[in-house]
């Protein structure tokens, strides 16, 4: 699997509509390898990702149903939520990010150096500190809380802004992006519902998102 990300030279383009101009530069991608052991619920979500001089930025249009989304602060737990995930390794000898991020626009964001299972959780993962953690920009057209959930269909976008001092804070000076291949995969879950579901753009081959060796190719165009 290989996405291509294109360079946008203007500050990230939050806030703007998945139709806006803003994001016409961007291919399409789709999240739609869904784990047998998601519900009979097949959200359609695609997403767009660019990048600029000082970090990436993403959008995912979902088209749902079942969205509930409860957690407000920075690392709570989001993927129990209505959630979509960015998870990037810049350095093939080096640790991952898994930026999550609910419905409602919470977030939390980790760098994970070795993701085996253990009783307590990944075995070398670090959280990335609230100060740098919330410099992460999110944007959703849903409101901060959702509940009850929303069982009728409904679409919802969010967009988010990656910036590089929060990869270099633990990856050191990056360089130019362009040119540069990377690794990474894109998420949809949601397991606190009603119609609990976990889809991915390159597919995960255990039920387990923390999976480096199937990540796909991320290549930032020139």
């Amino acid at each position: 699997m290989t996405y291509r990300i294109a360079r946008w030279p203007s500050p990230p383009p939050l806030g703007k509509s998945w139709d806006d101009p803003a994001w016409s530069a961007a291919e399409i991608v789709e999240i739609n390898h869904f784990r047998p052991e998601s519900s009979d619920h097949r959200p359609h979500v695609s997403a767009r990702f660019l990048y600029t001089d000082d970090g990436i930025c993403g959008i995912y249009n979902v088209e749902d149903r079942y969205v509930r989304s409860v957690r407000t602060e920075y690392l709570s737990e989001v993927w129990k939520d209505s959630c979509v995930e960015f998870f990037v390794q810049p350095r093939s000898d080096g640790g991952y990010f898994n930026l999550e991020m609910n419905a409602g626009g919470a977030h939390l964001c980790w760098y994970i150096e070795d993701p085996t299972r253990t009783d307590t959780g990944l075995k070398k993962a670090t959280k990335v500190p609230p100060e740098l953690g919330t410099t992460i920009q999110i944007r959703s057209s849903l409101p901060k809380i959702v509940e009850p959930e929303i069982a009728t269909p409904l679409m919802w976008q969010l967009s988010f802004f990656l910036p590089r001092t929060v990869l270099e804070k633990f990856t050191g000076p990056l360089g130019p992006f362009a040119g540069q291949q990377w690794r990474g995969n894109f998420f949809k879950c949601a397991e606190d519902l009603s119609h609990p579901h976990w889809a991915a753009w390159s597919p995960v081959d255990e039920f387990n998102f923390h999976l480096p060796r199937c990540f796909g190719t991320l290549i930032f165009e020139s």
